[in-house]
């Protein structure tokens, strides 16, 4: 199995106070997006900014990121997100939908955050996944805990997502799965271990680079950038850039003789928008 890098540059809470190296302009993210493309990725997980660098639901806003990626980086897989950290009404959660991403993240229950709650009733999840579903959009589901992966596959059981199925689990959360082998273990072995299902983990913060290590190993995907890591060691003496920490990974890619799944053949499973197709 090829390796699928799942770039996300930006996130909702990296500010350029915290570290100058995170995008948060339209021509910041792209210009990212296209250095880990010419690096190697398999899909951007994209985060909109306001100018005062505060998290933005609005359609144009996602509508010019997306097309400078595609415009710069052909047959990468293009994910927004949805999240409810931020912003809990449907409309305007579900508004980048209508732009016909390939894929859109889909948190799978409510969290906790160190200082904030990401908020996802179950009658949002599942609306959200309609909606995608209606629009020919992937879900991205993200899973903090063994609850959130019950909750996807009962969706899919419902048909309200259908295969290819795509998993970001991440480790590391105050709230959630923490970043054990015993922890991975479980979380991977809940899921079905057949052609259909496609799982990246993660890491947040000073455990992005052994879960890294980990699932590199094991021949999952991986989930990399400032939204969830913005050091380069564990001893935060030196700060990240996005194109730092891919090129890492790389590098253990090199080690485990891990070869990259491109956009492309990722594509070529069914992980293009259903309707709209490539890009």
């Amino acid at each position: 199995m090829k390796t699928i890098i799942n770039f996300c540059p930006t996130g909702m809470v990296p500010t350029k106070k915290m570290t100058p190296h995170v995008p948060v302009s339209v021509a910041e993210i792209v210009e990212d997006v296209h250095l880990a493309w010419e690096t190697g990725i398999t899909i951007v997980h994209l985060h909109a900014r306001q100018p005062d660098e505060k998290p933005d639901w609005r359609p144009e806003t996602y509508r010019d990121i997306f097309e400078g990626v595609r415009k710069y980086c052909p047959g990468l897989i293009v994910c927004a997100s949805t999240s409810g950290r931020d912003v809990q009404d449907f409309e305007r959660r579900s508004a980048v939908i209508e732009l016909q991403p390939d894929m859109c993240s889909l948190t799978l229950s409510s969290l906790n955050f160190m200082n904030q709650a990401s908020v996802n009733a179950p009658d949002m999840v599942t609306r959200l996944a309609e909606k995608m579903k209606n629009f020919g959009v992937i879900p991205e589901m993200e899973a903090f805990d063994l609850g959130m992966i019950n909750f996807g596959q009962h969706l899919q059981k419902k048909g309200m997502i259908e295969a290819p199925f795509y998993w970001n689990l991440l480790f590391g959360n105050i709230a959630g799965m923490q970043p054990d082998l015993l922890a991975v273990g479980l979380a991977i072995q809940s899921l079905p271990a057949d052609g259909n299902h496609y799982i990246s983990l993660a890491g947040l913060g000073a455990f992005q680079l052994p879960i890294h290590a980990l699932a590199i190993a094991k021949g999952l995907g991986i989930r990399i950038g400032l939204e969830d890591n913005i050091w380069y060691d564990a001893a935060r003496t030196r700060l990240a850039t996005n194109n730092d920490l891919l090129k890492r990974a790389h590098a253990m890619m090199e080690i485990h003789e891990r070869t990259l799944m491109t956009g492309e053949e990722l594509g070529r499973m069914g992980f293009y928008n259903r309707i709209g197709g490539e890009g």
